[in-house]
């Protein structure tokens, strides 16, 4: 039996609005890509939602829509796909990075103040694999100082903190919808924003600094005019093909957080008797929306001291459950010890403890919405199998 890390979930509706593009011609940004835009924001609540190629650019236009610039510094967790400090980089501005919390692989929320200084202008938290971040405390800190706050949202479509969806509690927040994610377009993403004049402004952005879109021209009079370029853009636009499959698994999205959300809960239960092996936080204020299940691999209290050793241990543990079928990955890596910020910065791994501990020691399991009960017991089996070796 082979077990996927992850895989989408398609079906007939899904086939059945991909075609539709195709019949009608109309393949670019278009009634799709508005149709895809509005469900999210039905879903999460935001009052507007601008799709993208992907929510890297999402995040790039976000960095636009607050105005960074050369020389500012934005406050970003250690730990974190490459692409949250990358948007900060894109516009000159220098990321300053904070530890997380190994419990829950998110900012650490109490060295944040330390962080500030009179050059930082904003707060980039990430909700990491669907647990948001302690956003009471970052909005504060953010209030105190006069920081703006993005959020991260790639992996938390679904997640909710006290009642309220990721990425509608800071000023923008940005979502992936790449096919590690709960639903995908393939490649894509979604900005989201209580503001209506950082929805206009992202909407030009996208496309080029256009003063009109492509489906706005073309349905309306005077066609045969170009827009008006009053911005330097970009060109981020969600095709109507992604838009389409947005819409379709849209439909099904809740049956696919429920799914997730069940597995999750049946991984908790099945792996609580493997002390060696920590699953993730789950939250008591909000809801996780589990676009990956990260445990910390820590058959002995990790340090500095002896994460290269247990690291080893765990890249054996992993290669032995692949060569049984079973996939894993580390959950993500730390920006801080790859060679562009690691050189450029002069950091180093004492600096952030716990981001090197997560970056060396995190193990992602299968999980998808499809998977079965069959699958699923059959990753705890080989888990089990390898407690011995773990322990030793």
């Amino acid at each position: 039996m082979k077990i996927p890390i992850t895989k989408p979930y398609f079906g007939e509706e899904e086939r059945r609005l991909l075609l539709q593009p195709l019949e009608t011609g109309w393949v670019v940004q278009g009634p799709f890509v508005r149709q895809f835009e509005e469900k999210f924001c039905a879903f999460t609540g935001s009052p507007h939602a601008v799709a993208t190629t992907s929510c890297t650019t999402a995040l790039h236009l976000a960095m636009r829509l607050v105005d960074l610039r050369p020389g500012d510094e934005v406050i970003v967790p250690a730990f974190t796909w490459i692409a949250t400090p990358n948007v900060v980089e894109y516009l000159g501005g220098r990321p300053v990075f904070v530890d997380i919390d190994l419990r829950t692989f998110n900012l650490d929320v109490r060295q944040v103040s330390s962080r500030i200084t009179s050059r930082t202008v904003g707060i980039l938290p990430v909700h990491l694999f669907g647990l948001c971040a302690e956003m009471d405390s970052i909005q504060e800190t953010a209030r105190r100082n006069s920081l703006w706050v993005v959020e991260d949202a790639a992996c938390a479509v679904g997640a909710r903190y006290r009642g309220k969806h990721a990425g509608t509690m800071g000023e923008i927040g940005a979502f992936s919808f790449h096919p590690r994610k709960s639903i995908t377009t393939g490649e894509g993403g979604i900005l989201t924003t209580g503001r209506k004049d950082f929805d206009a402004l992202a909407r030009t952005l996208r496309d080029h600094g256009a003063s009109r879109s492509d489906l706005d021209r073309h349905s309306g009079r005077a066609g045969f005019l170009l827009a008006d370029y009053e911005h330097l853009g970009y060109n981020y636009r969600m095709t109507d093909l992604q838009g389409a499959l947005g819409c379709a698994q849209m439909d099904r999205l809740e049956w696919v957080l429920a799914q997730r959300s069940r597995l999750a809960d049946g991984y908790r239960r099945s792996l609580e008797k493997l002390s060696w092996l920590e699953t993730p936080a789950v939250p008591d204020d909000g809801v996780h929306g589990y676009q990956a299940y990260v445990c910390l691999f820590r058959p002995e209290e990790p340090s500095l001291a002896n994460a290269e050793r247990l690291h080893a241990r765990r890249n054996d543990l992993m290669a032995r459950l692949e060569a049984r079928g079973v996939a894993t990955r580390q959950g993500t890596h730390a920006p801080v010890l790859l060679d562009f910020y690691a050189g450029k910065y002069a950091l180093r791994p004492e600096q952030f403890p716990n981001a090197y501990l997560a970056d060396r020691l995190t193990l992602a399991l299968p999980l998808y919405a499809q998977m079965t009960d069959e699958e699923q017991t059959a990753v705890v089996a080989e888990l089990e199998a390898a407690c011995g070796d773990a322990r030793e």
